[in-house]
């Protein structure tokens, strides 16, 4: 029998043989050099499209491959279960992710900023490395050193990050009520919540990009802002891809949906793009407190 189309409950699927994961280490490989010729001034941005139109390539058809495989029944039980088991470790690495980032704002914020402004103990602080360093936060280190002058401003949290967490946070029970009406077969609103909540994505990473353009055109906020521009824009950053990434998976959902996919009982791939939609609103919430608003 060939187990790439059993159904029985008691063996795993097998996949058949696919060309995807050559054709994506290609697409990875072409970026990396694309990035090697981009930041070695050998070639321009452009550089970096053929590796990107191609991993896009690979998406497309994989992606294909495996719904095609789940709308013909291919998949049973075990496999349902290894799926959920591999999406709970992805979530869980990516909370790993943004720990180590949490963990450097919270090392340089409460030991190092302190520790060189001369709180603790005194042997290699400010009296030794840069005498006269006051520790506040935000900071982007001592003025004189590499010609910083510390002359930026911060985002307020009463502003695009609170009308941001106010979209995330509809977002969240949007996409809630999209799960809701799937398992009751309310296909019609569950096309309308679940495209609130990817149009609600995308507005964040709008307001986002717009919060961006103000930080370096009239803040002086940037990446090379010192310890703090650089974990407030590796925090968003990163956050604002996760966005971007879960707003383009539930669109791809939606029109899932509008194809008639997904059943009130078997919908794994609709509660997989859910979790992850929420892992962002946490972590978002997380980066509200502690960036923007402390």
């Amino acid at each position: 029998m060939d187990l790439a189309h059993t159904h029985d409950a008691n063996k795993y699927y097998i996949p058949t043989p696919s060309p995807w994961p050559i054709v994506g280490a290609v697409a990875l490989f072409s970026m990396m050099l694309g990035a090697i010729c981009y930041l070695n001034e050998f070639r321009g941005a452009w550089s970096f499209l053929p590796g990107a139109a191609l991993l896009i390539f690979m998406f497309s058809g994989w992606f294909h491959t495996v719904i095609g495989e789940s709308q013909h029944g291919t998949f049973n039980l075990q496999v349902d279960k290894s799926f959920r088991m591999g999406m709970m470790w992805f979530i869980f690495s990516e909370v790993m992710f943004f720990a180590a980032f949490f963990g450097a704002l919270f090392y340089a914020r409460v030991l190092s900023v302190p520790w060189l402004g001369g709180q603790g103990v005194k042997v290699f602080s400010n009296f030794i490395l840069w005498p006269g360093f006051e520790a506040h936060w935000p900071t982007n280190g001592p003025a004189h050193v590499g010609g910083i002058d510390g002359s930026f401003r911060t985002i307020p949290a009463i502003g695009i990050p609170a009308l941001n967490t106010a979209i995330l946070l509809t977002s969240g029970l949007t996409v809630t009520l999209a799960h809701h009406a799937l398992r009751a077969g309310q296909r019609g609103k569950l096309a309308l919540f679940l495209a609130m909540t990817f149009l609600l994505g995308f507005t964040f990473v709008g307001f986002q990009a717009h919060e961006y353009g103000e930080a370096y055109r009239q803040l002086g906020l940037r990446l090379s802002t010192g310890v703090y521009g650089s974990t407030f824009f590796m925090l968003t950053g990163f956050h604002g891809l996760h966005v971007t990434i879960g707003a383009i998976m539930l669109l791809v959902i939606w029109l899932r949906v509008l194809r008639g996919h997904f059943t009130p009982t078997k919908h794994f791939a609709f509660e997989a793009v859910a979790w992850y939609w929420h892992f962002v609103d946490v972590v978002w919430l997380g980066l509200f407190i502690f960036v923007y608003w402390l």
